[in-house]
């Protein structure tokens, strides 16, 4: 048998456990990209069958037909027509299908079946629709739509070996190379021919699949409940609110341990190396800057599993649901709450989410909001600051005081992403938000696995970032810290005769109307990279400057050095800071001009400013400058 590589794409609804699939077929053999041309991210993965074929793995963008409406489903659509720019033509397409649900993915699988491309139906979920009671005519269903069909259980990697060997017998009967088992007939239906679809679909479903004996009464239930217009938002903010409890509360013994492990550290390499910059450069920059931001990692992992149970359980649509009448409300349309959700781990994802949004303009309404989401760069900021000037204490009997500041801050962000929306649609934008139509997935136990795996896919995304990101700017900030030293005779401290001193001075009174120290304001700069660098760059600086006095923590520190007022003029800033490099980047690509990202930095800095200038002098005003 040929041991040659074969080529496969992933294909489905919304939904529908391709994920899942993908994940249970590649593992850890997974890479992330962008199709080339395109902004549109993909996702490949690489398995090897019993008979040694190496297998590509492609997870192509969900979709509900080949007529493509958005960037996604373009992509989509492409890749099965073998159209796409860059890309080798699919061997064998597996259509990913919901079994408790056929109804909708059976008009995707005609439309397939047009483009004659060898193909594979993966019945996922297929457990829960035998719990169900739900009864397919496998045979009769395969033969009607003309490929072979696996029953799957993704998240028990049920079925898997099965698929993986109908994809290779389906490669070895074409020879591979992207060959077609019938001529490619699809084309852009006409109106007659979608509703011909839809009967066809229909026909099928009702000569195929029975209606289930244990209809799942349990989903309405609980959807009565979640969706209720009063209880269920309630219900939302008490998960929220539960959620940055958590942040705090749980990871406080962790962020303990890492931090006294990386105080170790210093001190023993502090008492191995003799006095000099090699050991400043070691312990003052790489070890003060770098490790005060990977001791907040307990806490973005937290929210990360948060979020992952609730997407995974099928939580999270049904929290757009919720949402979608106050966010239409403000202007911004249903689809919106995804690609907003992304952007509290990064506004990166949170962008290129909004892809799924068809209007051009609800598309980039949401764009220029979304870095306004707390993203997971923001936290070690948020809780350096809160540790510093919030006492850890409980209040109403039950909430911590810390968690409640958390708590707020993210609830600033997202009023703040509604009121511009609000505002643009109102002055920019004027016209009607388009209806917001989205399927509702069936409840489902999360897979221990697959969190884990997702957790440790964020954990290494944090890391990278701290050495390919961080840990340059951090030996950057030492440098400007440390050189070059006080002149004979200076009585000031001698990171003041730096050039990080030099600069933070200089640019010191353009943030003095708002309360910022020079150290602030130096630290401002690098967070333009990356936000968590600030937290870097605060502990670089105040480690160079109190060497001698050996500062215990960072937050010890800033408040000794700093006012309250400061600190939540601070912390107002970042709620509004300007985006990182990064991200005006992304934004550039996704609006194809520069446009747009040199109008959401010019307006968020300008919020930053005003609203640490008010929050400062009122704090002032109140006794705590």
């Amino acid at each position: 048998m040929s041991t040659a590589t074969a080529r496969i794409a992933l294909v489905g609804n919304p939904n529908s456990g391709k994920t899942a699939l993908f994940n249970a077929l590649t593992g850890s053999h997974q890479k992330v990209a962008n199709y080339a041309g395109v902004t549109v991210e993909k996702k490949e993965g690489i398995i090897t069958t019993a008979s040694g074929r190496t297998v590509s793995v492609l997870d192509l963008p969900g979709t509900y037909s080949l007529r493509a409406r958005s960037p996604d489903e373009a992509v989509t659509r492409d890749a099965i027509l073998g159209q796409l720019k860059g890309e080798t033509p699919p061997d064998v397409v597996v259509c990913v299908a919901d079994a408790t649900n056929l109804r909708l993915v059976l008009r995707l699988i005609l439309e397939l079946r047009q483009v004659g491309r060898p193909m594979v139906l993966a019945l996922n979920m297929f457990d829960i629709a035998q719990r169900q009671g739900l009864r397919i005519d496998l045979d009769g269903l395969a033969r009607d739509i003309g490929a072979p069909i696996v029953t799957t259980v993704a998240t028990r990697r049920r079925g898997i070996e099965d698929l993986v060997a109908q994809i290779e017998a389906k490669v070895e009967a074409l020879g591979g190379a992207g060959a077609l088992e019938a001529a490619n007939t699809w084309h852009e239906p006409t109106p007659a021919e979608i509703r011909q679809a839809h009967a066809e679909a229909q026909r099928i479903m009702k000569a195929h699949v029975r209606p289930a004996e244990r209809p799942d009464t349990l989903t309405g239930k609980i959807d009565g409940v979640l969706l209720h217009p009063v209880a269920g938002l309630a219900i939302l903010l008490s998960l929220l609110f539960v959620m940055f409890q958590a942040v705090f509360a749980w990871a406080g013994p962790l962020m303990d341990g890492i931090e006294g492990g990386i105080g170790a550290l210093g001190g023993l390499v502090a008492t191995v190396l003799p006095d000099g910059l090699l050991q400043s450069l070691i312990v003052d920059g790489l070890i003060a800057g770098v490790g005060s931001v990977l001791v907040f990692l307990p806490q973005i992992l937290i929210l990360f599993l948060f979020i992952i149970l609730l997407e995974d359980f099928g939580y999270m649509a049904r929290a757009a649901f919720l949402m979608d009448k106050i966010m239409g409300g403000a202007g911004l349309h249903g689809r919106a709450f995804i690609p907003l959700l992304s952007s509290f781990a990064c506004a990166i994802p949170g962008v290129m989410a909004t892809r799924v949004i068809d209007s051009k303009r609800d598309r980039l309404t949401t764009i220029m909001v979304a870095p306004l989401m707390t993203c997971s760069a923001r936290i070690p900021v948020y809780t350096l600051i809160i540790a510093a000037f919030i006492p850890d204490q409980t209040v109403w009997g039950f909430a911590n005081l810390q968690g409640l500041v958390m708590f707020g801050l993210y609830v600033s962000g997202i009023t703040s992403a509604l009121a511009i929306s609000f505002i643009a649609r109102r002055l920019f934008w004027r016209g009607q938000v388009e209806p917001f139509l989205m399927e509702l997935p069936t409840y489902k136990m999360p897979d221990a696995k697959s969190v884990l795996r997702n957790l440790w896919q964020r954990a290494a995304i944090f890391m990278n970032r701290a050495g390919r990101i961080i840990l340059p700017l951090m030996v950057l900030i030492w440098v400007l810290s440390t050189f070059p030293y006080p002149p004979e005779g200076a009585t000031g401290p001698a990171i003041d005769y730096s050039f990080a001193g030099q600069l933070g001075h200089l640019i010191h009174p353009l943030f003095a109307p708002i309360g910022f120290n020079w150290q602030m304001t130096v630290a401002l700069i690098p967070g333009m990279a990356a936000r968590e660098v600030a937290v870097g760059a605060l502990g670089t600086v105040y480690a160079v400057a109190n060497a001698e006095e050996q500062v215990g923590t960072l937050a010890g520190a800033l408040s000794a050095d700093w006012s309250l007022a400061m600190g939540l003029a601070f912390l107002t800033w970042y709620v509004f800071a300007p985006q990182c490099a990064p991200t005006l980047a992304v934004v550039k690509r996704e609006t194809n001009s520069w446009l747009w990202p040199s109008v959401m930095f010019a307006y968020m800095i300008t919020l930053a400013y005003l609203a640490a200038m008010g929050v400062y002098h009122g704090a002032v005003a109140l006794g705590w400058g």
